[in-house]
């Protein structure tokens, strides 16, 4: 609703177009004569590994389109896939291996404590407290939650404990990475593990929704601060992304920048992370 009203404000003529996972929705599309389509897709018919699909719909159509091309969501979107592209451009994310009920797709050597999760979903989806373990006990139950709730490969990752941090990135040929976020984790409950989980991101009625917010960085020195700004845009060209991404890192005691994912398309609501990174750097 605030992009189509910001769009109205600019002076252009928006409808909605909804695509209900069904071939008729598809074809209205090709015959909608949009001059241009804002991508606000997350998934289709239910699953979200499909919004790389309907980008590459939109390049076939030839109709303009905002946000991440065909091949920036797939990469993005399997994790596993990303972390191998940014070992070989020596960008730093944890080491990691990746399961799928008994088989080993790859592993660096991993050391406890580990965060486990969905090689492919986004949105904190698989995350909660649990996700963090420190025994062998706990990394095969959980292992096995993801297998069972998912049907997915799990992602095992070295956990990282400091600060999180969101980079905003707007822009093509010469890309803006606009002010950096900071989602306080602080204040969670003692002895639950300082991670972006989806009662923090989503759950208005949890105690961890409560006490986090994410707010500008403001007491970080400049190198500290260039540093995260030249991962994040390393990170967003290597994963081909456009127009617009958010890629979140971790920035250990050490002063270490790992990156942990990349969000194509990201949240765009004046409430998100993206709009206040925006706001920071001067744009309405």
């Amino acid at each position: 609703e605030e992009v189509f009203e910001s769009l109205t404000k600019l002076g252009y003529e928006p409808s909605y177009h909804v695509l209900d996972g069904r071939n008729q929705s598809l074809l209205a599309l090709a015959r909608c004569g949009a001059d241009l389509i804002f991508n606000l897709t997350e998934s289709y018919a239910g699953n979200d590994t499909m919004d790389k699909n309907i980008a590459g719909y939109l390049e076939l159509l030839q109709i303009p389109y905002t946000g991440g091309g065909p091949q920036g969501l797939y990469l993005a979107q399997d994790k596993s896939i990303a972390k191998k592209i940014f070992d070989f451009h020596k960008i730093k994310t944890p080491d990691f291996a990746t399961s799928y009920k008994g088989l080993t797709d790859h592993s660096h050597d991993i050391e406890f404590p580990l965060i486990v999760k969905p090689v492919s979903e986004d949105g904190s989806i698989g995350i909660d407290t649990g996700s963090v373990v420190d025994s062998v006990k706990e990394l095969m139950e959980r292992i096995h939650y993801i297998h069972e709730e998912f049907d997915s490969p799990a992602l095992i990752e070295e956990y990282i404990e400091g600060r999180e941090i969101y980079a905003a990135i707007l822009g093509n040929d010469d890309p803006e990475v606009l002010p950096l976020i900071e989602l306080d984790l602080s204040k969670l409950p003692k002895g639950t593990p300082r991670i972006a989980g989806q009662d923090v991101k989503f759950d208005h009625e949890s105690e961890a929704y409560r006490v986090t917010k994410s707010a500008p960085v403001d007491n970080m020195n400049e190198d500290t601060v260039k540093e995260l700004q030249d991962t994040a845009l390393a990170a967003y060209r290597a994963l081909k992304l456009r127009d617009y991404g958010r890629i979140d890192m971790r920035l250990n005691k050490k002063g270490e920048v790992y990156v942990i994912e990349a969000n194509p398309n990201p949240w765009l609501a004046s409430a998100a992370e993206f709009s206040m990174a925006a706001k920071k750097a001067g744009y309405s």
